[in-house]
């Protein structure tokens, strides 16, 4: 999947979704503009001013992607709003803007997502390789330079991950319990079987996606929503061995436990918390990890402003800030003594 900012509306969209990038940028391009309801806007003629191109060239580029840069912030003034407009900026613009019954009138937002768009502008470009450069500085800032666990500075990230340590323990139980195998692997193999069900890669797959060494633990990577899913599957196969186990009057073959991993794929009442956790996994690890899961291209989308927050805003933390946490730690007590 390309990320070149020109062609990849996700690519674009994930960096105009990060504010707390775009503040940065906004300081450092400076770009002028002028202050209206607490933001700045541009006009037409000031934006193709800053990218030195004509007005034409900003118009073909607000027909082939106007939904987009609506959504950016791009918006036409007209009424009464247009007039309010008109009385705060009098003293620059009003007798040119008396010849028009409406004004178009670009965000800073909508700026920059022309900037990501506009491929004959070199000024253009140029904004372009700044506003990556300060996205990876921000991004290392924020997550103390460690993308790879960004995972666990989210809130609900621990007691997702205690959680899952506790049905995995039930999970493994049942394998021992309840299945007859000579499989010496056998909590790899049906651990395996878990992991295509949820993200549709086995650990080696996923480890290296994520450039994980072999030290480091694959489910510390992972993210609570994925956590979550991967715990109910855990449990509702632990509980359905047992329950075949008492049926039969005897332990498992590889074959029965095969048709209950059928069964839990195929569950309805699973499918859209699969699919949720696809596209959250998916996407985060596209924009915040830069690693691309091909079996899981479908599924990516943009990431939201919340997500920004989630990971990189004043609610995030490292682990080891939560660990310190009195509250945390009454959380894991009390999924202890559950």
């Amino acid at each position: 999947m390309t990320k070149d900012l020109t062609t990849s509306t996700i690519s674009r969209q994930n960096i105009l979704n990060n504010h707390y990038a775009l503040e940065k940028v906004e300081l450092h391009l400076a770009l002028g503009g002028i202050t209206w309801k607490d933001e700045r806007v541009f006009r037409k003629d000031k934006v193709a001013q800053i990218f030195q191109v004509d007005k034409r060239t900003i118009d073909r580029y607000l027909e082939q992607n106007n939904e987009e840069l609506v959504k950016n912030g791009y918006r036409v003034l007209k009424g009464q709003e247009f007039k309010d407009f008109k009385e705060h900026v009098y003293d620059m613009y009003a007798v040119d803007m008396l010849k028009t019954p409406s004004l178009g009138v670009f965000s800073f937002r909508a700026v920059l997502n022309l900037a990501m768009l506009m491929t004959e502008s070199q000024r253009a470009k140029t904004i372009r390789g700044k506003i990556l450069d300060i996205v990876l500085d921000v991004m290392a800032q924020k997550s103390g330079g460690h993308t790879k666990y960004i995972n666990q500075r989210e809130e609900d990230y621990l007691p997702a991950s205690y959680k899952e340590f506790s049905y995995r323990q039930e999970f493994t139980n049942a394998l021992d319990f309840y299945l007859e195998t000579s499989n010496r692997h056998k909590y790899a193999t049906y651990t395996n079987k878990i992991y295509k069900i949820v993200f549709l890669e086995n650990a080696k797959e996923y480890k290296k996606i994520l450039d994980l060494k072999k030290r480091d633990r694959l489910r510390d990577t992972l993210y609570s929503e994925v956590l979550n899913i991967i715990s109910s599957i855990e449990n509702g196969i632990a509980q359905d061995m047992k329950n075949e186990f008492e049926k039969l009057g005897r332990k498992l073959t590889s074959k029965e436990l095969s048709e209950l991993f059928e069964k839990a794929e195929n569950n309805p009442y699973l499918k859209p918390m699969i699919e949720d956790a696809r596209v959250k996994m998916a996407s985060r690890d596209l924009c915040f990890r830069d690693a691309l899961h091909e079996k899981l291209e479908n599924y990516i989308q943009s990431v939201p402003k919340s997500d920004f927050d989630k990971f990189l805003g004043e609610t995030s933390k490292s682990l080891e800030e939560r660990l310190s946490n009195p509250e945390t730690l009454a959380v894991l007590k009390r999924l202890k003594d559950r």
